[in-house]
């Protein structure tokens, strides 16, 4: 079995989105790797850390913190 995971960063407007908007992205993007074979698995959540700068002579310097993604999973045979 083959798998493929893409990353799912869906945008909306500030003032007109909602997650209507955000559910006809997903499905677009599912119905397009469908139509190249690929099976929709699910929609998976990846927590990674993002490592401090520590800036140029600490000038600058930004702590790190935890970022979290979403990923797109599909298989196919």
């Amino acid at each position: 079995m083959e798998y493929k995971v893409i990353p799912f960063t869906p945008s909306i407007d500030r003032n007109k989105g909602n997650s209507a908007k955000v559910a006809q992205q997903l499905e677009a993007i599912i119905s397009n790797y469908n139509d190249q074979g690929w099976r929709y698995v699910r929609l998976e959540s990846v927590e990674t850390h993002v490592l401090p700068d520590s800036g140029c002579f600490g000038i600058g310097s930004q702590p790190g913190y935890t970022a979290y993604r979403q990923m797109i999973v599909f298989s196919k045979e």
